[in-house]
């Protein structure tokens, strides 16, 4: 029957009120908008009103189920999330810079001999032939305190003085030194097997940063390993790429740079590091 003018008008859907239902409660508005976001990717809209609870989260009665059900999955997925940050079980000491800064002086005044008799250089050069040829074993040792110029000694007197600290605050004083002789006169004799026969002479105190640079990467390592951090992964891929960027920005250019002995003290200490981490975390005795 067509409509007549005495007829009601008809109804417009979208004129009736909206038939709102709760689907969550929420101490801040924060997490309120988080679980908000889940019933917008359900392409449904969502209210946020302050509650007696904190915060309610209200969508369209017609999506309700649907959006508890989307609700409670996604608080099942970010239970664990974001994860807890490690618990590195790692000893803290003070800071150590007085023997750093004795070993420094101990360089600048070798440096200073030097210039005086230049035949301490020829006596206590790393060089292969002296060393596995004629026996010349302190070599690996000596070294590591001689210098070819003022820019070298400066350098590596104020680099030596905050790794050296960075490696003793970690290992202990006496562990630390004893670490650091250690990789430092490995890295000489690992460069010093690579180069016989070929000439190859060498100073400086660099090749013992270098290995306390290794230490201190080695020690992060083995730390991150015994992690049970869910990114465990990515904890020991973190220090082994800075300790390698760092080799490579400031041991591997320059003119009369000897990389074989930055990378071989390096390599040292790395393993070293890595391999007395456990007793680098009891704190030290003296």
């Amino acid at each position: 029957m067509p409509a007549t003018d005495a007829d009601p008008p008809s109804a417009d859907p979208a004129d009736a009120p909206l038939e709102l239902v709760e689907v969550g409660a929420y101490s801040t508005p924060v997490d309120g908008f988080a679980h908000g976001l889940v019933v917008l990717a359900m392409g449904a809209p969502y209210w946020l009103e302050p509650g007696p609870a904190g915060f309610r989260l209200l969508v369209e009665t017609r999506v309700g189920h649907a959006a508890r059900a989307q609700l409670a999955s996604f608080d099942r997925e970010s239970r664990d999330w974001p994860p807890a940050a490690p618990e590195l079980h790692a000893t803290a000491r003070k800071g150590e810079f007085s023997t750093p800064l004795l070993w420094s002086l101990v360089v600048l005044a070798v440096f200073w001999l030097q210039t005086r008799q230049p035949e301490l250089t020829d006596a206590g050069a790393l060089d292969p032939e002296a060393v596995f040829g004629r026996g010349e074993w302190w070599r690996l040792g000596t070294a590591l305190f001689l210098h070819a110029d003022v820019g070298h000694v400066v350098t590596n007197g104020i680099c030596g003085i905050f790794i050296f600290a960075a490696v003793l605050s970690a290992f202990g004083r006496w562990r630390g030194w004893l670490a650091l002789a250690a990789a430092a006169i490995a890295g000489n004799l690992f460069a010093a097997l690579a180069r016989q026969h070929s000439g190859y002479r060498s100073i400086g105190a660099s090749t013992a940063i270098f290995a306390g640079l290794g230490l201190l990467t080695g020690r992060a390592i083995r730390i991150a390993l015994r992690s049970d951090h869910p990114h465990r992964v990515r904890l020991i891929l973190i220090p082994l790429a800075a300790g390698l960027a760092v080799l490579g920005l400031y041991g591997a250019g320059g003119m009369q740079v000897d990389v074989l002995a930055h990378a071989t003290g390096f390599a040292a200490g790395l393993l070293l590091g890595f391999a007395s981490a456990d007793a680098a975390n009891v704190a030290p005795r003296s």
